[in-house]
Order: C-alpha cells, then sequence, then structure tokens
C-alpha cells in the first residue's frame, strides 16, 4: 500500500468516526529536519563546541589535506559544478 493510499484510508475511517482528518504526507516533512538541526545546534552549544559551520569547515579540513585528508600535497578541492 502507499503512502497516498494509506493517508486516503485514513481520512475515510476519521470521517466515519467523526474525527480530524490525519495531515497530508510530506506536509510536515521540512519542519521535521529543521527540528533536527536545531537540535544539534543546541546539543554543540551544550557541549561548549561550535553551532555554526561545523560541517562546512569539517570538509575544509579533510580536502585540505588536515590528518590524511585524500588531497594533500596542495592540490586544490574545486566545487562541483551544478548538474543541468
Amino acid at each position: 500500500m502507499s503512502v497516498t493510499q494509506q493517508f486516503l484510508l485514513d481520512s475515510y475511517r476519521a470521517a466515519q468516526h467523526g474525527q480530524p482528518t490525519p495531515p497530508a504526507p510530506g506536509r510536515d516533512d521540512w519542519q521535521a529536519v529543521r527540528e533536527v538541526r536545531d537540535y544539534e545546534r543546541f546539543r554543540a552549544v551544550v557541549a561548549e563546541r561550535p553551532a555554526h559551520g561545523r560541517f562546512r569547515a569539517a570538509l575544509a579540513h579533510f580536502f585540505r589535506g588536515g590528518r590524511g585528508g585524500r588531497l594533500s600535497g596542495g592540490s586544490v578541492a574545486r566545487t562541483p559544478r551544478p548538474l543541468p
């Protein structure tokens, strides 16, 4: 059963029982992503680590060749071109 079919079945059952319909699938996905990101930032602050820019800093450190990075020896990491 697909997500859409399950949603339609749940909506039908809710209507039969006089209950509010459930939220549409995918409606709150971005909100969940934001909440996870905010929670990770909160945990970083509580642990006294930088809350912003950690991922980019780690990637930059990796590509600059720090501590066993792949591109050691002075090569420059280039940003890949976006796909058309």
